[in-house]
């Protein structure tokens, strides 16, 4: 059945701002429904409100509409547009509430728009807690016992019918399990309740028995209008059930199930998706089982595609929201290749011969006195995935792409925790159990007694005990005794150099990474690379998708052509989002435009940076400097990208110029000088250019005696972090003992600078180009918030709305200058402060910003693009730099307080929003100023 031709526009509803939750695998999902369409020849119409996805990006759709996301906005653009068809399953809860929304008032009726993807009474079944419990039940699914409650009252009388405590509590109609958990005693139980009704939009929650400690799995399905359905992939939770699907460490494909249990899982799901209504699209199907028997309970079914729909995409190479979207305008399955193989049929399953760990990346250290136990309430704000031939491979690179100090599981040179730590760290689910897993076998711990405390399935147990195994055969040997066979044995279990070399320096002598990468080249022991097939082999697969992994045949070939390596920002974190995957997609095509074989590494799955078919090659592999010089030396590149990359790329710019290797754009000495506060602050002495006065610290005593000299406040800020990591203010001198006890900790390696904080100044952000001789500023942001508050946490308006003509003219002078004299060749994001009309320079980064994707949506100008060619050799005379924007823009932040309550509400040096929305205004008088601006102070906090 060939695509549809009653329907030529169609309208897609994006997810809006990054929230825990609700992350940037929606954007994933969003762009490729767009492309998808767009391909086919239909006019696209996209409705989001977030400024730094590239979903939002002129080239994505035909309409782009930066608007907030609420009925009012959709009913305006419906009215002006006149689309024939709404496609509402690729914007996560957001897109499918609006959509529900809207439908219960006959608007897509009214308006001759026809819902594609979803049948939407299908929506209210699934959301709908006692709906869903009465169909499946009618469908002969089990599910665990429950009931709906409208008010304590009704919940504490269903808590007795099930036999008491503990319950779990699950709201209608959220996303990412918001005001859910488990109720473990009777002190709890009214506060959770409460909170449950109170988040869920229609005031119900299900009241559910308590199956914690069973296995858990997750399908995602796709089905044609021809009810042909594929199981893409079974995800596998290692945690058990208790611990939301997205805090989870989960495994592709699943490991433990037998074949009649996984012939369950499949019949109930497609029995499920067949049950919820007529359409075509995706599906994610949650299921527990019971260990030691058979019993199957469905979870629930999102008729959408899911967070996990981006994490199967990239652990398969099968693109679900691809497939989705051509089977919401009419296709069927048979008729559509499979885009890896490009031969085989879109209805074959994928069958994958390697292991997939996804890992998700908390950020915890941001938020004081949060409570980190994992529920079945989401917090992660990110995740990473790997790819291995074994489960312990794909481990261990999970953990040296988590961008957290580590090298793997570790082993890895960092103090390892006493017995009682580790078995406090076991007893509640919390984000590093493998690690405490690894730990607990180093203790001499039994896989039983570990199963008995975590419920974690005794195989992954065995798995980790394996590496540890390894661990303890290795500690045994010296650099000069270790065999080319035992070298291959933990090679192949995903150690990294670094790993081995500290194992082996317990013999005695002290042992290098560099040492241990020359020893393993001389034995011939190197990477190959393999591809991403979907097809176990079974058909030659025709995109350059490759993991690394030690074993024979490489299959990835390098071509003639000139290369740059283009480095990704790893998983999304609070400082550190979206935004940067944003300038990856655009360094790419600008290097393809500049005639590069543009290469991609990166770990995330939830980005388009990691989409098969955007960069000539992609590696999904951590962003670890031994990894990156595996990939760098099969390839031979012209060099390497690193300013897209945030501060994951940077980090590994000292290595790159050890080795030799050319780093394109600014020289890498200038971007480490930058973060060099004490050094940076020479410079612009040297420059004339006012900064706040400072000190530089290494120590307690030398902080205190720097901010008696200054007087307080002061603000302490360490040297190399992102996203105002560790910085505080002090307004007086046991808070600054405090706050430095926790930098010297966390940073025992950095200096770190105490400067005077300037009191109700206003700060401003520019972000600019430079190409040696001539400057472009894409935008000067002045913060509504005062100074004190992080850029990522204020809410900015472009242009500045009260900064005099000469602070400007001030401001852009400076720029000017600091961008000469650092010999700039691409980014250079500044900030300064303005007290009483002076212009003070806070900080300097030559790099890619949080707000260049802003800015470029802003004035409808590629800022990424541009500053990447530039440092590919392109002159700004080559480009149209003439800005289209009307009026103001604003840049709004939205914060995760919501997740955790029992966190106060407070900003401060250190960046706590997860993501923004961009919104258009005409003047002051509009409320997404006059509210911002009245609150400015309000939550101002050291």
């Amino acid at each position: 059945m060939p695509r549809r031709n009653d329907i030529h526009k169609i309208l897609i509803i994006g997810s809006g701002p990054i929230v825990i939750g609700q992350a940037c695998e929606f954007d994933y999902s969003g762009t490729q429904a767009c492309r998808s369409l767009k391909d086919d020849g239909y006019e696209v119409v996209l409705i989001n409100s977030n400024p730094a996805t590239i979903m939002t990006d002129p080239m994505m759709a035909d309409s782009i509409y930066l608007k907030p996301l609420t009925t009012e906005s959709i009913k305006e653009i419906v009215e002006k547009e006149k689309p024939d068809a709404v496609l509402p399953t690729m914007g996560g809860q957001t897109g499918l509430n609006l959509a529900r929304d809207l439908q219960h008032e006959n608007f897509w009726t009214d308006n001759g728009v026809k819902v594609i993807g979803v049948n939407m009474d299908a929506v209210d079944i699934t959301e709908d807690r006692q709906q869903f419990r009465d169909l499946m039940e009618k469908i002969g699914i089990d599910q665990c016992r429950s009931r709906t409650a409208n008010s304590l009252l009704d919940a504490k009388e269903i808590i007795e019918e099930l036999g008491g405590l503990p319950i779990v509590i699950r709201p209608s109609f959220t996303l990412g399990g918001t005001g859910g958990g488990i109720v473990w005693n009777e002190d709890e139980l009214e506060r959770k309740v409460l909170r449950g009704l109170e988040m869920s939009p229609v005031h119900q929650v299900l009241i559910e028995e308590s199956i914690f400690g069973w296995k858990e799995f997750e399908l995602e399905l796709l089905r044609d209008d021809n009810d042909n359905v594929v199981i893409v992939c079974p995800v596998e939770n290692v945690d058990p059930c208790g611990i939301h699907t997205g805090d989870s460490l989960t495994v592709a494909p699943h490991q433990t199930l037998t074949d009649k249990q996984y012939q369950i899982l499949r019949d109930n799901a497609i029995k499920m998706m067949n049950s919820i209504g007529d359409f075509a699209g995706g599906c994610n199907v949650q299921f527990a089982v019971e260990p030691g028997s058979d019993r199957v309970v469905a979870i629930e079914i999102n008729p959408r595609v899911s967070r996990s729909s981006a994490l199967a995409s990239k652990a398969t190479g099968y693109p679900i929201a691809k497939i989705a979207t051509k089977l919401a305008v009419g296709y069927t399955l048979d008729e559509l290749p499979n885009p890896i193989t490009q031969v085989s049929s879109a209805c074959f399953e994928p069958s994958i011969d390697y292991v997939v760990v996804k890992i998700p990346r908390f950020n915890f250290e941001k938020f004081h006195n949060v409570d980190e136990e994992l529920t079945t309430q989401m917090k992660a704000v990110g995740e990473v995935m790997s790819i291995g031939r074994t489960f312990p491979e794909a481990l261990n690179k999970a953990w040296q792409s988590l961008e957290i100090g580590r090298s793997g599981l570790g082993a890895d040179g960092y103090a390892e925790p006493d017995r009682k730590e580790v078995r406090e760290r076991l007893i509640k689910p919390y984000w590093d159990r493998t690690l405490n897993i690894r730990n607990a076998f180093k203790f001499g711990a039994s896989v039983e007694e570990i199963a008995d405390i975590t419920k974690v399935d005794p195989w992954f147990l065995q798995q980790i005990r394996y590496m540890v195994s390894l661990e303890n055969k290795t500690e045994g040997h010296t650099l000069e005794s270790f065999t080319k066979k035992d070298l291959l044995e933990v090679k192949q279990a995903g150690f990294s150099d670094v790993q081995i070399a500290w194992l082996l320096s317990k013999a005695g002598e002290k042992v290098t990474e560099n040492q241990v990468r020359k020893k393993r080249l001389e034995m011939g022991i190197k990477p190959s690379f393999k591809l991403v097939d979907t097809c176990a082999a079974e058909f030659p697969a025709q995109t350059p998708y490759f993991y690394s992994t030690y074993d024979s045949d490489n299959e990835s070939e390098v071509s003639d052509k000139k290369k740059v390596l283009i480095l990704g920002s790893g998983p999304n974190r609070i400082g550190q989002g979206i935004e940067f995957d944003y300038s990856c997609v655009h360094a790419v095509m600008a290097a393809q435009d500049m005639g590069y074989e543009a290469i991609m590494v990166n770990c995330n799955p939830e980005t388009v940076s990691t989409d098969f078919d955007i960069a000539d090659k992609l590696y999904f592999e951590p962003v670890f400097w031994e990894r990156v010089l595996d990939i760098y030396e099969h390839e031979q590149p012209e060099g390497v990208i690193l300013q897209v990359g945030g501060q994951t790329a940077l980090k590994l710019g000292k290595k790159f110029v050890e080795a030799g290797i050319k780093i394109f754009g600014t020289e890498f000495e200038m971007i480490d000088f930058a973060e060099d506060r004490g050094e940076f602050s020479k410079f612009l002495k040297k420059l004339d250019i006012p900064f706040p006065e400072y000190g530089t610290a290494r120590n307690v005593e030398d902080a205190i005696e720097i901010a008696r000299n200054i007087g307080y406040p002061v603000l302490i800020r360490p040297s190399y972090v992102l996203g105002g990591q560790g910085m505080r203010i002090a307004v007086k001198e046991d808070e600054m003992k405090g706050y430095v006890d926790r930098i010297l900790q966390t940073h025992p390696e950095n200096d770190f600078l105490i400067d005077k904080y300037l009191d109700k100044a206003v700060e401003v952000d520019v972000d600019a180009v430079f190409d040696g001789k001539q400057l472009h500023i894409a935008g000067i942001m002045q913060h509504i918030e005062p100074a004190g508050v992080h850029s990522g946490d204020s809410t900015a308006v472009l242009p500045p709305y009260s900064l005099s003509d000469e602070v400007i003219k001030t401001i852009e002078e400076y720029q000017y200058r600091i961008a000469k004299n650092m010999n700039i060749i691409g980014f250079l994001n500044v900030q300064y402060a303005v007290k009483d009309e002076k212009v003070y320079v806070l900080e300097a980064n030559p790099r890619s910003t949080r707000t260049i994707p802003f800015l470029a949506k802003a004035t409808q100008r590629p800022e990424a693009a541009i500053a990447v060619k530039v440092m590919l050799g392109a002159k700004l005379t080559e480009f149209d730099l003439v800005s289209k924007l009307k009026n103001w823009a604003v840049k709004e932040p939205v914060f995760p307080f919501d997740k955790f309550p029992e966190v106060k509400k407070e900003l401060g040096p250190e960046m706590k929003s997860t993501g923004e929305s961009i919104y258009f205004m005409e003047n002051f008088n509009d409320e997404h100023f006059k509210k911002p601006f009245e609150f400015k102070n309000l939550y101002l906090s050291k």
